[in-house]
């Protein structure tokens, strides 16, 4: 069922990235129904409906086929003010950068598949990952209409994603000692319990980003992390910073936490 939730959460979360309301969603089901018990499926599709009425959206139906292994996701249909929409690209120099869920999913998952991850780190990163990004609903006006970029952040990594958000003229300064991390990621980082996807983002985009953080090689590892169902990285004029971090903080999204700035640069990200 847990598998449901996640994939949903991660679904939604492209809406809720562009300030914007989820509506309707679709089923979208791969399934070996000659290999696996036809009730892996139904808690695969009882997790996902409970988070889609979580989120107060409609689902409407989807597909099915048959495939060699499971997969799970939906198309989502969201509405979102034209006007007030969160972008990428669109950063300004001098925004403060804000993280809203701890990173380390990617190598969670790799120490989990190895029976290596204890139990309570293991339903701490289940109920992050789960947990339904639904930030637009929860902040004020005036916060929404000062955010000048936004994602989530997903598959390539925190240093991919937040590359995103800068436009033509700006950098990004991370600090490294900020970033929020799940339980148990760095000891798993030490033992070698690397996900392959990790090297993929790094190799994809190392040349943008210079380490010189006193975590040494962890930092890298931890910025180019695939995640999976990560939190929104939200750029903000610096004087509504404290206030954006009280209300996330407020609505549940404790580890919420300002981890570095946009300065004046050519799109690089610098990890201190």
């Amino acid at each position: 069922m847990k598998f449901g939730e996640i994939a949903a959460a991660n679904a939604l979360s492209d809406v809720y990235a562009m300030g914007g309301k989820p509506v309707i969603a679709l089923n979208v089901v791969c399934f070996p129904t000659s290999s696996e018990p036809i009730i892996v499926l139904k808690q695969i599709l009882k997790g996902g409906a409970q988070k889609v009425c979580e989120a107060k959206t409609i689902l409407a139906g989807g597909h099915s086929v048959q495939d060699k292994e499971p997969k799970y996701g939906l198309v989502v249909f969201g509405e979102v003010n034209v006007e007030k929409m969160w972008q990428v690209g669109t950063a300004n120099e001098g925004d403060s950068l804000i993280l809203t869920k701890p990173l380390g999913t990617g190598i969670a998952i790799t120490a989990i598949k190895a029976g290596l991850f204890s139990e309570s780190n293991t339903k701490i990163a289940i109920k992050s990952m789960a947990k339904l990004n639904k930030i637009p609903d929860i902040l004020s006006s005036k916060i929404i209409d000062n955010i000048s970029s936004c994602t989530d952040v997903t598959g390539f990594g925190l240093a991919s994603h937040a590359i995103d958000l800068n436009s033509e003229n700006t950098s990004i300064e991370i600090q490294t000692s900020t970033l929020p991390l799940l339980s148990g990621v760095k000891e798993m980082a030490s033992m070698g319990l690397i996900p392959a996807g990790l090297y993929t983002n790094k190799e994809y985009i190392r040349e943008k980003v210079s380490n010189n953080s006193s975590m040494g090689v962890f930092a890298e590892d931890i910025v180019f992390d695939p995640q999976t169902s990560g939190g929104l990285l939200i750029a903000i004029k610096p004087k509504y910073e404290k206030q954006l971090l009280e209300e996330l903080h407020i609505g549940g999204f404790t580890d919420s936490v300002k981890i570095g700035k946009f300065i004046k640069g050519n799109r690089q990200i610098k990890l201190l």
